[in-house]
């Protein structure tokens, strides 16, 4: 599997381009901001980008995903729950105190269970909600892309709209517990893990463990 791990944007987003080694066909996952530097990355490899996927609506996550598409011309998939949050990513950017963002075109919408194919490359959609209403997470092989679900040692906050800390709890009981232990997680901010890992040490993670 081809795996290139970026961090873009004035929030630090792992912006994650996996994709098929065969035929180079790649998926960009959270293009949060420099799209040029994605550019170039695709450029450089001979990557063949097939969609832009996000993990969730929040601005930092989607914010350079418009000016790809201006580049690449591809589909851009997101849950139907977080539409919400696509259609406010300027009044989003602006509560941070960011400028303007452009709103990104979405192409389909993604749920559940749902399969995107990247070349040979299978990618699983896990609903995860609870950071916000539409989060998903992204299954390739022993690899999963959480977004603000989990990270190394803590979890993604829930105090903004559409956050809910039990529904982000009961996500991560239902379907990332449900992973083997060895899975690989690559979160939306720092550095990788492990499920085992989080297990044992996340604080907010451990007590869930019978």
């Amino acid at each position: 599997m081809i795996l290139e791990t970026l961090v873009v944007g004035a929030l630090e987003v792992g912006c994650y381009i996996i994709g098929d080694k065969a035929g180079k066909e790649v998926a960009i996952i959270d293009p949060g901001g420099d799209a040029d530097l994605i550019e170039q990355t695709l450029e450089k490899n001979g990557f063949k980008p097939v969609c832009i996927i996000a993990t969730h609506g929040h601005f930092d996550h989607i914010g350079g995903a418009a000016a790809l598409q201006k580049s690449i011309n591809c589909d851009f998939l997101i849950s139907a729950k977080d539409l919400f949050l696509v259609e406010n990513i300027a009044e989003q950017a602006a509560f941070f105190g960011f400028a303007e963002v452009d709103k990104p075109k979405v192409g389909r919408t993604i749920k559940d269970q749902d399969t995107i194919e990247v070349g040979g490359l299978r990618i699983n959609v896990l609903d995860t909600p609870g950071h916000t209403p539409g989060s998903v997470s992204l299954q390739a092989g022993n690899s999963v892309f959480v977004g603000d679900t989990v990270f190394q040692g803590s979890i993604g906050r829930t105090d903004l709209p559409g956050g809910s800390y039990d529904t982000l709890i009961n996500s991560v009981k239902e379907k990332l517990f449900t992973l083997d232990d060895n899975t690989e997680l690559f979160p939306g901010h720092g550095g990788s893990t492990t499920m085992k890992h989080e297990k044992k040490f996340n604080p907010f993670l451990n007590t869930l463990v019978l």
